[in-house]
């Protein structure tokens, strides 16, 4: 359990002092995936930092299974950060070593026998896809793979915390989404917590089951991740998660050939999955044009809104809005602005 209340950090710079995390609180549970999103300079990278006190806050706490980490000691500090490990956008490898050097790396430091080292790496390199890969060396190996080498590295001291900031920015997305399922694998073989940082909607979605939204150096939304995406609360959330209509700027709706228009919310329930626009086609004789659509897939369910236009009259409308309401998806008539 990781509890952060109270956090804040600053820096001097030419321009004046920076407030980079203001008065935050977050609370992490055991064997959760939690997401810290926003955009750049909200302070995330700030935030995961002050967590193992790369960064040390100006005041504030913060908890890691009871223990404040912000009031330790350094002897204190180090033994405590051997449960916390720590996977960065740049790998961070050590490229005159081999891979199986690069994991046995903090075990040396630590004073492990380097034939326990050994083995226990093969056995990481094995749980990330790479033993055959144990005599290469780093610059041999695609950006993937050496994310993956320093994943395994960073679980070479057994941690029960792992931190990922930023870790899958300098991916293409395939090699995103492979690393994104290790993580995930790894959280539930090994119940070890992580704490994401990113700024990819994507990433979130695909992994994370809570999240909080920074904005400014502090926490405006916090939650479960379908519950923030589904219904931001806040300007800073509605940006990160409907990009689109959130410019600051009245989202254009334009009507056609005199069609009505309704808007339809999917709010995650299992109908949702299903073809419904097609569907009404077939049971109900409407067909419909999408004038607008932003919705996302988070954890298997829809959620967002989507903008129809019904050809028609009255009675069509209302058979159509009837419909959606049958199958549970949120329907009203809207007006057209041009």
């Amino acid at each position: 359990m990781i509890e952060i209340t109270g956090l804040t950090k600053t820096f001097k710079t030419s321009e004046g002092v920076v407030e980079a995390l203001k008065d935050v609180d977050l609370s992490v549970a055991d064997g959760d995936i939690y997401g810290i999103i926003g955009m750049s300079g909200a302070g995330k990278s700030t935030l995961v930092r002050c967590i193992n006190m790369l960064e040390k806050p100006d005041s504030g706490k913060v908890l890691i299974d009871g223990i404040d980490i912000t009031a330790l000691d350094e002897k204190a500090l180090r033994a405590q950060r051997k449960h916390i490990a720590m996977i960065f956008q740049g790998f961070n490898l050590l490229m005159q070593r081999s891979v199986i050097d690069n994991v046995c790396f903090p075990m040396e430091l630590s004073g492990t026998p380097k034939s326990q080292a050994k083995a226990r790496a093969l056995e990481l390199l094995d749980t990330v896809g790479l033993k055959d890969k144990a005599n290469d060396y780093p610059a041999r190996l695609s950006g993937g793979q050496q994310q993956r080498v320093a994943i395994a590295r960073a679980l070479a001291m057994d941690p029960t915390l792992l931190l990922c900031d930023e870790a899958t920015s300098a991916l293409d997305p395939t090699t995103t989404n492979s690393i994104l399922s290790l993580i995930k694998d790894i959280n539930i073989k090994l119940g070890i917590t992580a704490v994401v940082i990113t700024h990819q909607m994507s990433v979130v979605e695909s992994i994370c089951n809570r999240v909080a939204i920074l904005d400014m150096g502090r926490v405006v939304e916090e939650g479960y991740v379908e519950e923030v995406f589904s219904h931001p609360k806040t300007e800073a959330a509605r940006k990160l998660v409907f990009p689109e209509s959130s410019d600051g700027g009245e989202m254009i709706i334009v009507s056609e050939n005199q069609q009505r228009l309704i808007r339809i919310v999917f709010n995650g329930e299992e109908a949702t999955g299903k073809p419904v626009i097609a569907q009404m086609a077939v049971l109900k004789g409407i067909e419909a044009n999408i004038s607008y659509a932003s919705t996302r897939n988070i954890g298997g369910k829809v959620y967002g809104s989507m903008i129809l236009g019904i050809p028609g009259d009255e009675e069509t409308v209302n058979e159509a809005l009837e419909y959606f309401k049958s199958l549970g998806v949120e329907a009203q008539e809207v007006k057209s602005n041009v």
